[in-house]
């Protein structure tokens, strides 16, 4: 049934589609008879005779008074206040007009030597707030309960002001209707907050099937206390979605509203808390520098640009080939910087970073004080099968970069590497050692630039993140494709890398690589099953044939390996951040390096493949190809 057809069945239809002046007079003719009403029932009340009749002057008082009142509400504007949307100030209002009306009552009164009892404005004040407020209350009552009953019914997991502001939100909307509060606190269990009651979080499934949820909120206030990981796998068992909102550092930054309804965001997952950056540290390096970041479309290059625009660099200079990605960062950027005030120049750059003119115009344009290199090709397969142009970006690109800020007098230069750079078994991971390599070389060679490498793990929500893919996959329908059932990775999301990459940049001393301590990795199997499980849906297997979603093993994709690795060598070496650390790494001389870069380059402009995997195996990298698998079946 539509909203049309309910309003229509409890007699509405035409009161909604009145005009907005009629209903207005409708609204006025409704409050004047109340308070005569109140009128009557006060004196009816007080002299206790139910058959009273005001005489000339009690007559004369009440009319004034009435019209005051009116006149009052008009100024306040309570008549342009939709009752539907009927609020707290629209009571206090009411309030006001009363109180004015009940003095308007003892005033006239006295002017027109009418009999008014002591008591008579008391009790005439509160039957009249009963009925002119009582009235609107009822009509959004009968307005609301139409919308009501077509709005999914849904728990909202927290009670705090995070989870107070998203019930006001979801009852002033026409999607959502509010049941039941999921509590992590005994003391508020079997209790009633904002008019719902409060359930424990044991045996939510159970009890959320009484109240007939169709989905689940999560609506926590930010607490360090709370076990997330334990949470949601308690969430796991119930058979409908568990979705998020946005934090309250995003509502109140404007970055989004609180009613957003969202995938639940699967970070959550890490069982670990997030990393804590020294904020002094870092804006004391770039509040006021002109900062530059390559790869600045892209999903890290993005965030690191939010993250370093909230410093107050003097100038934010933005460098990416894709032009596409480069706006839509630009004016973001813009928008930040207009919704925040900030006095800070952004030059949003094309270019490649393969282009080494390109790159010495750039410095010589201007005089950056810290780079943050983001540019690179990080899609495993996708290099595996193009290596020459994956050496080149990630290799030369790193290279051709680092000189140029050498001769441009750069203070700091932070290379975001990753975790496939640790005895790597594909391509990509090979280029991005040996451009680390590159900037070792570089470390010892000149002191005057401070080099340094920040190491981590898969990005949750990054382009080649396999969240998003499985998100994908399950709204479709499955299958869910993993590549082995033992396959396992280090995750963490785009915020805490960006200020790893932040934090450990401003650390280095020179050639140093910085990793976090990601805590314990995760099988990307269960990640899928939970996501399946926490979408509202099951597994289908052999063993549950009616399932959902299917979740299909497909094999080792070329270049990757079952298991990651943060660190090379033993006793990592640790820092004054107690999250991150410093790895113990094998490195070239200078003539080495230059060496590796001359027979990288051969191979390149050969084109010669073999010759070009030869030199990355050579090369102090632990880089061994290995053959991809054949398929597995589903189990």
């Amino acid at each position: 049934m539509n909203l049309e057809r309910l309003k229509k069945k409890l007699g509405l239809h035409a009161f909604f589609s009145l005009p907005r002046f009629q209903k207005r007079i409708i609204s006025v003719c409704s409050d004047l008879v109340g308070l005569s009403v109140s009128f009557w029932a006060a004196y009816a009340l007080r002299l206790d005779q139910p058959t009273w009749f005001p005489d000339e002057s009690q007559a004369v008082t009440a009319l004034a008074s009435f019209v005051v009142t009116i006149l009052v509400f008009i100024k306040l504007g309570l008549y342009r206040a939709v009752i539907r949307y009927l609020g707290d100030k629209a009571l206090l209002t009411i309030v006001y007009g009363i109180v004015i009306s009940s003095l308007a009552v003892i005033l006239f009164g006295y002017l027109f030597q009418a009999f008014v009892p002591r008591s008579v404005p008391i009790i005439y004040g509160v039957l009249a707030f009963l009925f002119v407020g009582g009235s609107r209350l009822s009509i959004r009552m009968l307005v609301r309960r139409p919308l009501k009953l077509l709005k999914e019914p849904v728990a909202i997991v927290g009670v705090g002001d995070t989870g107070l502001q998203l019930a006001s939100a979801l009852e002033q909307g026409g999607h959502f209707n509010p049941v039941v509060f999921v509590s992590l606190e005994k003391r508020h269990h079997r209790s009633l907050i904002n008019g719902l009651p409060v359930i424990a979080i044991d045996n939510v499934e159970q009890q959320l099937a009484s109240y007939k949820v169709q989905r689940v909120l999560l609506a926590l206030d930010p607490d360090p206390t709370i076990d997330r990981k334990s949470l949601l796998a308690k969430l796991e068992t119930v058979t409908v979605p568990v979705q998020t909102v946005p934090s309250v550092s995003e509502v109140i930054a404007g970055q989004a509203k609180i009613s957003e309804i969202r995938d639940l965001e699967i970070e959550d997952l890490l069982g670990r808390d997030p990393v804590a950056p020294d904020s002094d540290l870092i804006a004391k390096s770039l509040q006021g520098k002109q900062v530059l970041v390559t790869g600045a479309g892209g999903s890290i290059g993005s965030e690191l640009c939010r993250q370093v625009i909230r410093h107050r660099p003097k100038t934010l200079i933005l460098l990416d080939h894709s032009e596409f990605a480069l706006y839509a960062i630009d004016q973001e950027l813009q928008a930040i910087i207009q919704n925040n005030f900030l006095d800070v120049e952004v030059h949003a750059l094309l270019g490649s970073v393969t282009d080494r003119q390109r790159c010495q115009t750039v410095f010589k344009s201007y005089q950056v004080h810290t780079v943050y290199h983001a540019a690179a090709y990080k899609h495993v397969p996708l290099v595996e099968h193009n290596c020459v142009e994956g050496v080149r970006n990630n290799v030369f690109g790193t290279y051709f970069m680092a000189e140029a800020a050498i001769q441009a007098g750069v203070e700091r230069f932070v290379l975001v590497s990753t975790d496939k750079a640790v005895r790597p078994t594909n391509v990509m991971g090979a280029s991005k050692r040996v451009a680390e390599l590159v900037l070792q070389g570089l470390a010892e060679r000149d002191h005057d630039t401070v080099f340094s490498m920040v190491r981590f793990g898969n990005v949750l929500g990054s382009s080649g993140s396999v969240v998003p893919l499985f998100r994908r996959q399950i709204r479709e329908g499955g299958p869910v494709t993993v590549t082995h059932p033992d396959v396992i990775r280090y995750f963490m999301t785009i915020s805490e890398a960006s200020q790893l990459v932040l934090q450990a940049g401003n650390m280095g001393q020179g050639g140093e690589v910085f990793v976090l301590d990601m805590g314990e990795p995760v099988n990307i199997a269960s990640l899928a099953r939970k996501m399946i499980h926490l979408m509202g849906l099951q597994e289908k297997s052999a063993q549950h044939p009616e399932g959902d979603v299917e979740v299909r093993y497909t094999g080792l994709r070329p270049g990757e390996k079952l298991y990651e690795e943060l660190l090379i060598g033993d006793n990592p070496i640790g820092t004054t951040h107690p999250r991150i650390m410093m790895a113990r790494e094998r490195s070239l001389h200078w003539q080495g390096v230059e060496k590796l870069i001359e027979e990288l380059e051969a191979a390149c402009r050969a084109q010669d493949i073999p010759q070009l995997l030869r030199v990355l195996q050579n090369a102090p990298t632990d880089f061994i190809q290995r053959q991809p698998e054949p398929g597995l079946a589903l189990q």
